[in-house]
């Protein structure tokens, strides 16, 4: 049943669309991962695979037709855009057979599939029309409203043609501005009353011819203004502002359609007669204004944030460098805003409290901006940088083995004997980030584990070494099964302790200096067979079990 719905969808773009007697037309084909989606139990693949036969099926052979898809040959790449059948004529037979090679897979980068099309069709100098399916919206980071408005500017004589291929209203009204900015026909493909309306409107009757244009009174009808505080500067170099007009229904609710908008210190745009809600978004901070516009004069709307603009540098010390790792929030009336390193943003005016961290050293302060005005404080967060290596025995050789984990840990140990870890790393070198301090360095590898004390100031870089006292064992079991490693002497109740084992013929641990007991067991009627191994601190012990 949904086939049938897309089939008069689509017949009916190119029923009304004079591009297809006078120009070129290009259908642009969602093939992103989402069209393995179901419905009625039929992939929305299949569906459009089908309708696009059924469509090209009835039109003309002299009409001049190409095939643009995306997300069908990467996955997350917002590039996998292809021209897959240039325009032209009798190219029916070639967008099918495209069409049935698909395989969804990647992201919907819609807008600039749009554009590519455009591009195509060389719309600067031929009438054109681009008609898009699709399942999803853009995720791409891109506009698709203010591309419509683009290429309509561009344009000779262009439109595009939107098929919501099962999206939700809200999901259509941020797809629905890319036609309606270009003259085109936004077309909803869910539901019997929906396809009803559009057959009614485009394949049922022709088309009433469309009205001139009335000449307009005045290039903009509004203008928005952006001050941080009352009386004062226009912001105009401030591109950031986002101004958006949401058309307001009879009982001042706001309406689901009429939505326009844009960027800028000093916004300026042209819209029906009416009254609106003005949102103004400034960095994180946002207000919102009522406006009320005719389409014979410009009303101007002087949008004052109430804000001010804080930066913030973070420093290890107070005649320290700006720390670059450091991580800064700011947290204000009505929002928040952040970043790593120096940070600034548009704050509300008032308290502001701005926190920061390097790892577990933190620091807080708190900030008073007035509207209007530019507040910059060094925020100290005290914290130094502990470099650990490792050596086997007093004098070496060095430890250079990656397994090896370095902590920095407090001194005091907790009620239940446990100490707060404050930084951990593996491998010698690097760095850890600590706040200033007495600590001990604990270093393990393998069965040996030792520590120092180290002592962290703000700012500086502490080199700090740590002696496991330990030594290599190095196995040799040919045919065995598994190897173990245990102390060569029992304790009082007879055990001995083991040091880890291995399901190999070889294995190789660290061990603190000692005497070991090596067993190596193998299957059938071999028997189990040990062998003494003594482990000296800074050296390599190698013993083979026969």
């Amino acid at each position: 049943m949904i086939a049938l719905r897309i089939f008069a969808l689509v017949a009916a773009l190119f029923v009304v669309s004079p591009a297809l007697s006078a120009g070129k037309t290009i259908i642009v084909l969602d093939a992103s991962g989402s069209m393995w989606g179901q419905i009625d139990g039929k992939t929305k693949i299949e569906i459009a695979r089908e309708t696009l036969k059924q469509v090209l099926g009835t039109i003309p052979g002299d009409t001049e037709l190409g095939l643009v898809a995306y997300g069908h040959r990467e996955k997350g790449s917002c590039s996998d855009i292809e021209t897959a059948v240039p325009p032209g004529k009798g190219t029916a037979g070639a967008i099918t057979a495209f069409a049935d090679k698909i395989n969804p897979k990647g992201k919907t980068p819609l807008t600039e599939a749009v554009r590519r099309a455009a591009e195509e069709l060389r719309i600067e100098e031929n009438e054109a029309t681009v008609i898009l399916v699709t399942d999803g919206l853009e995720t791409c980071e891109a506009d698709p409203c203010a591309l419509g408005k683009e290429l309509e500017a561009t344009g000779v004589n262009f439109t595009a043609h939107v098929v919501g291929f099962g999206l939700s209203d809200e999901e259509g009204r941020q797809v629905a501005c890319l036609a309606e900015n270009t003259g085109g026909l936004y077309l909803k493909a869910d539901d019997a009353g929906q396809l009803a309306e559009a057959l009614e409107a485009t394949v049922a009757k022709a088309p009433d011819p469309e009205p001139e244009p009335k000449p307009a009174a005045v290039e903009f009808n509004f203008k928005g203004i952006l001050r941080l505080a009352e009386g004062g500067p226009d912001m105009e170099q401030d591109g950031s502002a986002r101004w958006d007009l949401i058309a307001l229904d009879a009982n001042g609710a706001k309406a689901d359609r009429g939505t326009t908008g844009g960027y800028g210190g000093i916004f300026q745009d042209t819209v029906p007669a009416g009254k609106y809600a003005v949102t103004v978004k400034l960095g994180n901070i946002e207000k919102e204004f009522p406006v009320e516009l005719s389409e014979d004069r410009q009303t101007e709307l002087i949008a004052v944030m109430d804000a001010g603009f804080l930066r913030v540098t973070p420093k290890r010390t107070p005649d320290g460098e700006a720390d670059d790792s450091a991580r800064v929030d700011m947290a204000f009336s009505g929002g928040s805003d952040g970043g790593y390193g120096p940070t600034e943003a548009y704050v509300a005016a008032g308290a502001v409290t701005v926190t920061g961290n390097i790892d577990k050293a933190t620091a807080e302060e708190q900030v008073s901006v007035k509207a209007g005005e530019t507040v910059e404080i060094d925020l100290v967060i005290a914290s130094g940088f502990v470099v650990p290596t490792a050596v086997y025995a007093e004098g070496g050789p060095d430890v250079e083995d990656d397994g090896i984990r370095f902590e920095v840990r407090a001194v005091k140990a907790d009620i239940k004997g446990n100490r707060e870890t404050l930084a951990g790393q593996y491998g010698s070198g690097g760095g850890m980030d600590v706040p200033p301090g007495d600590y001990v360095l604990h270093a393990r590898l393998g069965e040996a584990e030792a520590e120092a004390p180290i002592t962290v100031k703000a700012g500086e870089r502490t080199e700090a070494t740590v002696n496991i006292d330990a030594g290599v064992l190095a196995i040799s079991a040919p045919g065995a099964r598994r190897i173990d490693i245990y102390s060569a002497k029992k304790d009082i109740q007879g055990n001995q302790k083991g040091f880890g084992g291995a399901y190999d013929e070889t294995m190789q641990e660290t061990l603190p200096p000692g005497e070991y007991e090596v067993r190596a067991l193998y299957e059938g009627d071999k028997g189990d067979k040990s062998q003494k191994a003594t482990v000296t601190a800074g050296e390599r012990a190698e013993v083979t079990v026969e």
